[in-house]
């Protein structure tokens, strides 16, 4: 079967792997869509620390169920479209005890401490599949990275009686932007880029800050009416955004961190306790983040077309990684089509 493999950094090639054999307990899936995430860009870069080259990219994953093995449950047949549960849990950590596995301590993701999904076949445990016929194979390749946003909702709290500022407007900060919205909460959207604010007033934002153009703080101050935001969630993982947060929260606030900031961070300390606020991580998602988001989006009023940048065949990957190296800014979602 044809498989994608960064082989090492800024070099990407399709290599030929057997097809997985069947076990008891797992599903062959066809795999049909993959979309490519910040962290593969990272690897493409040299710039993820989690990951061993060579190694095959993708955890945002749309596929077609092939065959199931032996002691299989009959709701996974054959022919249905499905998505994977692309992290690992050990079931005996701290996390794992707290019934939080997404945040294992030992968890390996697909295609970043192990081999991924961008080739024509996987195999996985069927306690990984989540399938739904009303969801198309495509889009099934967004479910996971809007469910991280999702997550990071849960993760605050988020009530109908919030402003909740979301910095950074590309995927998973659309998830938030979506969940926050559902959850009847004023949204405040904060990126650089025009394109992707428009975006995000289509996905529920109340109002919109281009940080680049406008001063961030004052327009916080008149949209919260000098309160600051009551939940500050941040997608972007740069250093001025990790400091915003804190500067722009209110007073026994919430801010929820996702990015990763490459760099450390010189915090003013005395913000933590003058606003007693709470300061917590979001990683990855849980299974009821990925059903929110299918929920979401059998609604049928996500603009899924404008969130897919574009669509390249697996001999075009290392094409697709240079263009969105070259303009990080502008893209949404890549996909792979096998």
């Amino acid at each position: 079967m044809k498989a994608i493999q960064i082989e090492k950094k800024a070099t990407v090639r399709v290599v030929t792997l057997p097809k997985p054999d069947m076990k008891p307990g797992h599903v062959l899936l066809k795999v049909g869509f993959v979309g490519f995430c910040g962290s593969d860009l990272n690897t493409f870069r040299g710039l993820n620390p989690l990951v061993r080259l060579p190694i095959i990219p993708g955890h945002e994953i749309g596929a077609t169920i092939e065959s199931v093995g032996e002691g299989v449950p009959e709701h996974l047949k054959p022919g249905m479209n499905a998505t994977v549960n692309p992290y690992t849990s050990c079931g005996k950590c701290p996390a794992c005890k707290n019934a939080r596995p997404n945040a294992c301590e030992f968890n390996q993701t697909f295609g970043v401490q192990r081999d991924g999904a961008m080739s024509e076949y996987i195999l996985v445990p069927w306690e990984k599949v989540i399938a739904d016929a009303a969801i198309s194979v495509r889009d099934f390749a967004l479910v996971e990275p809007m469910s991280v946003g999702f997550h990071a909702v849960s993760r605050a709290q988020v009530s109908d009686s919030d402003c909740v500022m979301v910095f950074g407007c590309g995927m998973i900060g659309l998830g938030a932007v979506v969940r926050a919205s559902l959850r009847g909460a004023t949204v405040i959207a904060v990126d650089v880029d025009t394109e992707k604010l428009k975006l995000a007033i289509d996905l529920g934002a109340d109002h919109v800050i281009n940080s680049s153009v406008e001063n961030l703080h004052d327009r916080v101050m008149q949209i919260t009416q000098e309160r600051g935001a009551d939940v500050v969630i941040e997608a972007v993982g740069r250093p001025e955004t990790y400091l915003a947060s804190i500067s722009e929260v209110a007073f026994t606030g919430r801010v929820v961190y996702i990015g990763y900031a490459k760099d450390a961070i010189p915090f003013d300390t005395q913000y933590f306790v003058k606003k007693e606020l709470d300061v917590r991580g979001s990683r990855n998602a849980l299974p009821n983040d990925f059903e929110a988001v299918m929920a979401y989006m059998k609604r049928g009023t996500c603009p899924v077309d404008r969130l897919i940048s574009a669509v390249y065949s697996p001999d075009q990957a290392q094409e697709a990684l240079e263009k969105w190296n070259a303009n990080p800014g502008v893209v949404f979602r890549i996909l792979l089509q096998f």
